[in-house]
């Protein structure tokens, strides 16, 4: 049934894959130019990485965030080339919300993958390889990892960074401490404890350093207000307002990412209809846990984008 209110949400690290938006490349010439506009850009041929290079170059933060925006922007303009309706709302996870700054209107792209290649590198070197660290809990309340977190602290720092979904919660902070925590959160009954295969504790005050380098290029950007509201992850509130839009960039790469509460927000404004706008089918997990009444849709490969073009028609 078509639907007056719709919502786009765009995927952050651990959406990527070799092979990713091949057989929608095929189908769609938009996809092959906004990955040639990227490159010219980047400097490297970055749909060549995308199909032909190895996973542990493509999980570089460095290039996972260029590669990321590239393909939800190419996929949004599918969507609005082929008719698609412009969403009445749109949200991103971490990385994800520079795909929804671009894709709205407020960011240019070529604006966006300088600053997410800037971004995901200043991010790396905030925190030494080896020292920090990551990891995903499943099956405990919020505020039950939050106390594990404070109780492996030990002096040290780790925190809930990814509050995804009901009972989904990711970790991340120094390395010795979030192994205590995981053990911690093992004891308190956490159906799995794992560490994430990411190399720095993102979304974490251990990423102050990277985001006061990056400031004064955001603060230098044109940002211009999106055509619609965009959810930030920091107050999982919708905002319009440019300078303020900047602020919460900022102070998003090192504060929590409140992906539920996100999605609540956005259900709040009466949308049951979203389309994941990038790779793969991770959000649209998340929102089914978050909200059955809400349903998500994929694009990435032709037969969901038709499929998904002709439900919102």
């Amino acid at each position: 049934m078509a639907s007056d209110k719709l919502a786009f949400i765009f995927p952050g690290q651990g959406s990527q894959k070799i092979g990713m938006l091949a057989d929608a490349a095929e189908h769609y010439p938009e996809i092959c130019a906004t990955f040639a506009e990227a490159s010219s850009i980047l400097g490297y041929d970055l749909w060549d990485l995308s199909q032909r290079g190895s996973q542990q170059e493509i999980d570089l933060t460095e290039r996972t965030q260029p590669l990321l925006l590239t393909a939800s922007v190419a996929l949004y303009r599918v969507w609005r080339t082929n008719g698609g309706m412009l969403p009445t709302t749109m949200a991103g996870h971490s990385l994800g919300e520079w795909s929804a700054l671009v894709c709205s209107g407020s960011l240019a792209f070529a604006d966006g993958i300088r600053l997410v290649r800037e971004r995901g590198r200043l991010m790396q070197a905030a925190v030494p390889i080896g020292q920090g660290a990551m990891a995903a809990i499943v099956g405990l309340e919020d505020g039950v990892v939050e106390a594990a977190c404070v109780e492996a602290a030990e002096g040290g720092m780790v925190a809930a960074v990814n509050y995804n979904s009901p009972g989904q919660v990711v970790i991340a902070g120094e390395a010795k401490a979030v192994e205590r925590a995981i053990e911690v959160c093992k004891l308190a009954g956490a159906k799995r404890a794992l560490p994430l295969p990411v190399s720095a504790p993102f979304h974490t005050e251990l990423m102050r350093p990277a985001a006061d380098l990056l400031t004064p290029e955001i603060q230098a950007c044109d940002f211009q207000a999106p055509e619609v509201p965009i959810i930030s992850n920091v107050h999982a509130a919708p905002e319009v307002d440019p300078a303020i839009i900047k602020g919460l960039m900022i102070k998003q790469i090192y504060s929590p990412v409140r992906w539920a509460a996100c999605i609540r927000a956005i259900a709040a404004s009466g949308v049951d209809q979203l389309v994941e706008c990038g790779p793969g089918k991770v959000l649209a997990g998340l929102v089914r846990r978050i909200d059955r009444n809400m349903v998500c849709r994929s694009v990435d490969v032709p037969s969901q984008m038709e499929a998904a073009l002709a439900t919102t028609a």
